[in-house]
């Protein structure tokens, strides 16, 4: 991927903004990892689990009356997973000690959302490709899931 050098920066700068993230990856909607900045974790599963979790969130924004995902936050013992959409087609999931601030979080997950959504859309629009958003990925059991609308 030609942008993947453009979505890493962005990535670094995101970590230089919020100093409690341990990790940043960005992925498609189908879990292939686009960039990463994850030490010490697996960036594929953790980007074939991100896919997953946004198969679950679809169906439960559907069945809800919620509308269409706009992030997803998890809350672990030792600290959280944020994930938010990048564009039409993929993911920007971060990793984050548990004294982040998740307001401070939200904000710079969002703002970096919406700038690697136009580096990766721009690619994809540039190859070609179509300009809708792929299938959603296979649901799957998670322990806990907070989907917030806009």
């Amino acid at each position: 991927m030609a942008a993947e050098p453009d979505i890493r920066e962005e990535l670094c700068r995101l970590r230089a903004r919020v100093p409690q993230l341990t990790g940043a990856l960005v992925a498609s909607a189908d879990g292939h990892v686009l960039a990463q900045d994850t030490p010490g974790v697996a960036p594929e599963t953790v980007a074939a689990l991100t896919a997953t979790a946004l198969g679950v969130v679809a169906r439960l924004s559907d069945a809800t009356g919620q509308g269409e995902f706009r992030e997803l936050l998890v809350r672990g013992v030792y600290g959280y997973v944020a994930a938010y959409p990048a564009g039409r087609g993929a993911v920007l999931t971060l990793l984050a000690q548990d004294r982040v601030n998740v307001g401070r979080l939200h904000l710079e997950g969002r703002r970096s959302g919406v700038r690697i959504g136009e580096l990766v859309d721009a690619e994809t629009t540039a190859a070609g490709a179509p300009r809708t958003a792929p299938a959603k990925p296979p649901a799957s059991a998670l322990s806990l899931i907070y989907f917030r609308p806009r």
